[in-house]
């Protein structure tokens, strides 16, 4: 386990990103570890939405939790959950809640910010002490891919430059406070992007989607990791969608 933990954590180089094409469970895992992924990791709208849940935390953490076990022994690589805002608030209970997961088998995952089901981000300091006590239950090497949202929940339009201020703030507090990548969803700017990348001190992932800037570009840009999100999930079921279209258009 430990052989995953740093082969994970070595494969977050700036410039030269890892690939983290999402999967939602054990097949696709298995699917995207055959076309040649170095890891795998979850997106928490497609796992949800597998299960006709919605995201937010409206799939059950006991069915997370399961899903996160068969994924993780469906496949030799090391394997990051989703794992939104933790399916608590206080520092404690998100501490409680990352050590099952942990227990899993995964090696890592997303930490979100967001106040999940109400509004805004939590505060910087008390997001840093939910983040220290998942550090404090998982152990040294797990790896925690702190996410703001407060690019997600702003129109591109308006990310500026202290909107990246914001954003490097949370991403220094949050490595102080023991996190391990820095994860900022929805900022496509490339000279914000690369601001990002030169000051905080914790890899950067991007998070690719139609019409966002390529691997090429971002890279250059200094991200250390790009996944995915719901958009693999998304194509897929358009795929299957179309199939069973052509299927039942026989006549």
């Amino acid at each position: 386990m430990q052989d995953k933990f740093r082969t994970f954590a070595a494969l977050h180089v700036p410039g030269d990103p890892l690939i983290l094409y999402n999967a939602w469970d054990a097949g696709s895992a298995r699917a995207v570890a055959s076309a040649g992924a170095k890891a795998i990791a979850t997106g928490s709208w497609s796992v949800a939405a597998a299960q006709a849940y919605g995201d937010g935390e409206g799939l059950p953490l006991e069915i997370a939790l399961a899903g996160a076990t068969r994924i993780a022994g469906a496949v030799d690589l090391p394997v990051s959950i989703d794992f939104e805002g933790g399916y608590a608030v206080e520092p404690e209970a998100v501490a409680a809640n990352a050590s099952r997961l942990a227990a899993t088998g995964a090696i890592g995952c997303n930490f979100e910010d967001q106040v999940v089901g109400g509004e805004g981000l939590h505060p910087v300091e008390f997001q840093a002490a939910r983040i220290a006590a998942m550090r404090a239950a998982t152990g040294p090497s797990f790896f925690i891919n702190a996410r703001t949202d407060i690019f997600l929940q702003n129109a591109p339009a308006t990310h500026d430059e202290e909107m990246a201020d914001t954003a490097i703030a949370r991403g220094k507090a949050y490595a102080e406070a023991g996190a391990s990548g820095f994860f900022v969803p929805g900022l496509v700017d490339l000279t914000l992007l690369g601001r990002v990348c030169r000051e905080v001190p914790l890899p950067v992932n991007f998070m690719a989607f139609p019409g966002a800037p390529g691997a090429r570009e971002v890279a250059g840009a200094g991200v250390a990791r790009i996944s995915h999100g719901p958009n693999p999930y998304r194509t897929a079921m358009a795929a299957l969608t179309a199939a069973a279209q052509a299927a039942f258009d026989w006549r």
